[in-house]
């Protein structure tokens, strides 16, 4: 038996067979043509389909979990992604469920990429064990999800925890989402790369400007770079603390490409909210880097699928 996987953000869209020890099978993935229009859209998802069920385990495929940028609507099916326009109301789980190979009566569980990443990261991650977290995607955008009392914590419509658009600068640049000053337009890491280049740092030839370009610099010793990581750092510490503030905490796990960082975020990130949470119950909250990496959101995918009906939850790995 192995479960199928998706992970749709603004920079790629990724693939997975997974194991019920969580182990990838098989794993596709194409880029995201996010500025195109729907349909370009879905094409790349169906190409990392069609070359998952060309793989001899997709025979075994019980379930199918989508974890997508969000906002999602896990009871209608669609997705609306804030960083891509194409998707608005757009039926991503009956396109999946439709496609050619897709064995009869599979119906794909939809979930927010970070909650997805939340619940992989709980599961067999850094938030194991622990009752109360919240784990956070920094890439293209920002997201996040929450366990409250041990349990995954979605809400309503699946978007619980959506932490990259809470409101941290009340005068801040406007964000795609029609609010003003939100912590994905600030930490995100086109965000990064773009308050670097604004400040005068240039890439070196033949590197594009991003976020991880921005970071090698800073390790470097580039004070603009660093800058840009350290006004990145005080937008999430503003927006972690509020949070720890209303639910309270035990532990925050960081995952995504920005989070590759390492210390060149974490370091201004951890000092930011040592600044924000000043009540004794918020202070001292560990942030952590994500354990299981890139792939949390296939992993996290694959277990809301094997959650859902009658299959067996997805076993930890032993050791």
């Amino acid at each position: 038996m192995v479960y199928g996987a998706l992970d749709i953000g603004g920079t790629k869209i990724a693939g997975a067979l997974v194991d019920p020890e969580g182990r990838l099978v098989a794993r596709a993935q194409r880029p995201t043509p996010a500025r195109e229009p729907a349909e370009a859209l879905m094409g790349a998802v169906t190409a990392v389909l069609d070359e998952l069920s060309a793989h001899p385990a997709w025979a075994s495929l019980d379930r199918v979990g989508i974890a997508c940028a969000g906002p999602v609507d896990t009871a209608a099916g669609t997705v609306s992604p804030v960083n891509i326009a194409g998707w608005r109301a757009f039926p991503l789980v009956e396109r999946v469920r439709t496609h050619p190979r897709m064995p009869a009566g599979i119906r794909p569980v939809l979930v927010g990429d970070a909650v997805a990443m939340t619940a992989a990261e709980h599961w067999m991650g850094a938030a194991r064990g622990r009752d109360n977290a919240l784990c956070m995607v920094v890439s293209t955008g920002v997201g996040g999800g929450l366990v409250l009392d041990g349990r995954l914590h979605t809400g309503p419509s699946g978007n619980a925890g959506h932490i990259g658009h809470i409101s941290v600068d009340l005068d801040g640049d406007p964000c795609p989402c029609g609010a003003r000053g939100c912590v994905e337009g600030l930490a995100s890491g086109t965000a990064i790369a773009a308050r670097a280049l604004a400040a005068g740092w240039t890439p070196p030839p033949g590197t594009a400007a991003t976020a991880a370009a921005v970071a090698d610099a800073a390790r470097a010793g580039d004070a603009t770079a660093r800058a840009a990581y350290d006004r990145a750092a005080q937008a999430l510490a503003a927006g972690i603390a509020a949070t720890i503030t209303l639910v309270e905490l035990d532990v925050v796990v960081i995952g995504g490409g920005v989070a590759q960082a390492g210390d060149t975020l974490f370091a201004p990130l951890r000092r930011w909210l040592d600044a924000y949470a000043v009540l004794g119950f918020a202070r001292g909250v560990p942030v952590v880097p994500a354990e299981l990496a890139l792939d949390a959101g296939l992993i996290g995918a694959a277990a809301a699928a094997a959650r859902t009906g009658s299959v067996p939850a997805p076993r930890v790995p032993a050791g």
